[in-house]
Order: C-alpha cells, then structure tokens, then sequence
C-alpha cells in the first residue's frame, strides 16, 4: 500500500513537470491542489527521498522539563514510596521545595513525569526474583555493620514538623537516635557525628538511596558530604537496591518499634522535649529491651559480654564545614539487574554482560583507582572508567 501512494506521488510530479494542467492531475487522482503542489515543492529540494513521509514530532521542546529534574522527581518518588507515605504529585512537590530544587516544577509537570514513567499507582507486594542470591553483610561483632534510616516528616502537637535518622547495630541491636527540624545534608552530617560518638564508628553503613545519603541525580559523580565523611573514617557506605527498602528490614523494623512505643506514647509540644525524650528512649532501649537474639540479654549487656574495643570520632574532626573529597576508600552500590541489561547509577546508565540478567550485583566504586568495578558475588565481572569531582 505504501509503494502505490508513493508512486502516485511520483507520477503526479512528472505529468505536472510534463505540462499537464493541475486540474486534469488532481481530477484523474482524486487528489487536491494543495496536495499536489506540496508534492511539487518537496521534489524541487532535491531531496533524493522527497516523496517519503516525513516526520511530524517538533525539532525541539523547549518547554520540556531538563532531564536532571526529571530523575530528581522520580528519586523523591521513590523515597517517598520506600517509607510508606503519600507519593502523589502534591506530596512530591512539597518534598522538592525543602530540597530546594531549582526550577521547582509545577504540579501538572510532575503528574506528566509520573505518568510518563508509569509510577501514577502504588505497587504492591514484594519483587524476588527467584535463584538470585543477594549479597549480605558480616554481622558478627559489634559495629562490624549498622543500618541506618532517614523518617519523616513526623509531626508533633501543632506545626512542628521534624525528621528521624535512626541507626541499628545489626549484631547487638544497639539503638541511636538523632532528630532535626530538617533533612539537609548538614543535618544528616550532624546526626551521623552524634550517634558515632555513642555506638562508635561501623565498619560498614548501609542506607538507602535517599539523596541526602547518596547524592543527586544532577551531579551523578559528586560525591556526597555523607559518602565523604564515611570514606573520611574508613567507613564503606553500602546503598541497597532501588525500591527494595525491606533489605534494611533490621531498622526497618525499628522504626515500628519507636513509632509504637514512643512517638505514638509520648505527647510532646517542642522540640527540646522531643530531643529530651528521644535521648530516654535511646537508653531505656539499649540498656532494657531483651531479645531472643542475644540470648535474652540486653543490647548493652551484649556488648559488654562481646568484649569488643570500638572506634569513636576525634570530636575536633567535627564535620561543621565542607569535608574535602577523600582520596581513597570505596563505597558499594546493590543493584538488581533487569532485562534491559543496564545497571543505573543515579540516572547513568552503564551496559551489563547477558549472564546478569535478573541478577544482584555490586556497583563498588573505587575512590583512589577512579573506578566502578562491577561484581557478581566474590567475581569481579566488570569495569569501567568513574572519575570523581
């Protein structure tokens, strides 16, 4: 069908350029004056190819929304989701005005990226894929790793609005606790510094992919103040996969727990008393709860029985200013790879080998050696090029 009408647009054009009058070209054709000189027109530009259908999609779009907002939208999104709250259009734009993303995109833009992306409806239950083994963390002495959680907005009696960080010692179930009025990077900085000073310095620290940890999509190879300071104390930061936040499920978990036995308890008008209370909560945990785990023993006193020395911070290193980019150390990206063999590092996108289809590998990116080094369980698999800014 398409050979016939593209001859006809050809012999159209060569009774014309043979002096045949318009009228009697359209009239044996069933075909419009219009038609036939826009025919005529494109055969005069010498276009080997003028009587193929062209294209109607605009040159340009200036007014789309830039690529790094984009993926901001869609991390928040997914931030949003992972904890369990509201993560409509509404919802999201409130959280990139606290972020302070310039230009702040309207809410009718926003819901034109989620539905672009297929994320206008919550997803239910839990995607495993089957025969993939997921990478776990040693687990055997105190502060060997700690998982670590950002929550909120929480609300108190009237407008006071604050935030969580939350951090659990996955072997003796130790507890710290920092609250803020923010989510900034130097809040999450001052959190981090305040509950070393108490469990001591981890091993490694696995978070999720909140940008306040891990960065923004906007500057893919900047590092950020958080990896920086773990990377300034030996610390490896381990990010799990996107949309999987059960693979923090020992904070996870805790968070239940303080939710339902104190900010749900616990009325609390100010600040100052939340800060005050959550320290009490911090102790009574640590020094009074039991678990089966430990062998009915209490987070403090299995410490006390592992006979462990910890690390704390020198307190003159407090991270109040920028924290220089480190030299060396590394820090560890968990990612399920899908069918499109793409392994996506804050909205870069790197090509995997077929055999990790469906796989969980490990993105570690080497500070000192400025590269990403990809691994399937011990194999390194592959590597590529990651200089750092």
């Amino acid at each position: 069908m398409d050979d016939v009408i593209k001859k006809c647009r050809v012999l159209a054009v060569q009774r014309f350029k043979a002096g045949e009058s318009p009228e009697s070209i359209c009239a044996s054709l069933g075909k419009s004056k219009f038609w036939l000189y826009k025919w005529v027109k494109r055969h005069s530009e010498d276009d080997p190819l003028w009587f193929e259908d062209r294209s109607r999609k605009p040159l340009s779009t200036p007014h789309r929304i830039p690529v790094e907002i984009e993926e901001i939208v869609k991390l928040v999104r997914l931030n949003l989701y992972n904890q369990d709250l509201f993560c409509g259009a509404q919802a999201i734009l409130w959280e990139l005005e606290d972020l302070g993303v310039r230009p702040l995109p309207s809410l009718r833009t926003i819901n034109r990226i989620l539905k672009r992306n297929d994320l206008t409806h919550r997803r239910t239950g839990k995607y495993e894929p089957k025969g993939t083994a997921y990478p776990k963390l040693p687990a055997l002495l105190p502060n060997q790793t700690h998982q670590m959680d950002l929550v909120g907005p929480c609300y108190l009696t009237g407008p006071i609005r604050f935030y969580g960080l939350n951090v659990i010692d996955t072997t003796t179930a130790r507890c710290g606790l920092y609250t803020s009025l923010s989510k900034s990077g130097q809040d999450v900085l001052n959190g981090t510094w305040a509950i070393w000073s108490r469990l001591g310095i981890p091993n490694n620290l696995q978070v999720d992919n909140a940008m306040s940890f891990l960065g923004s999509p906007r500057y893919p190879r900047a590092l950020s103040q958080f990896v920086r300071l773990c990377l300034h104390h030996d610390v490896e930061a381990w990010f799990v996969p996107m949309a999987e936040p059960w693979r923090n499920g020992i904070v996870e978990q805790f968070n239940d727990h303080y939710q339902q036995k104190f900010l749900g308890k616990v009325m609390m008008t100010s600040a100052d008393e939340l800060r005050a209370g959550t320290m009490a909560f911090e102790q009574r945990h640590n020094s009074s709860y039991r678990y089966s785990k430990l062998g009915g023993k209490t987070p403090i006193k299995a410490l006390s029985a592992s006979k462990a020395t910890l690390r704390f911070p020198n307190p003159e290193n407090n991270p109040q200013q920028q924290l220089k980019k480190p030299e060396v150390g590394r820090y560890h990206l968990v990612r399920l790879i899908r069918s499109d063999l793409k392994l996506n590092i804050l909205g870069e996108l790197f090509p995997v080998p077929p055999e990790v289809k469906l796989e969980y590998v490990v993105a570690t990116i080497d500070v000192k050696e400025q590269k990403l080094k990809l691994y399937l369980g011990k194999t390194q698999i592959d590597e590529f090029g990651y200089e750092l800014r």
